[in-house]
């Protein structure tokens, strides 16, 4: 593993929290959103993959 990834992993930043904290921000341009985003992780993810138009469920 690479040197950067071992920091993000051992100060507890996940998949789902970077993949949330990406699609708050691109969505809502706030820091702040992200942040809150970015703690819910995967359940953000997956909200969001179902509640975008176009997204999973249609």
């Amino acid at each position: 593993m690479s040197r950067a990834s071992d920091t993000a992993t051992q100060a507890g930043i996940g998949l789902g929290t970077a993949i949330a904290v990406a699609i708050s921000w691109s969505v809502n341009q706030s820091i702040l959103w992200a942040i809150l985003h970015g703690f819910f992780g995967w359940f953000y993810v997956i909200w969001h993959a179902f509640t975008r138009p176009g997204g999973l469920m249609g």
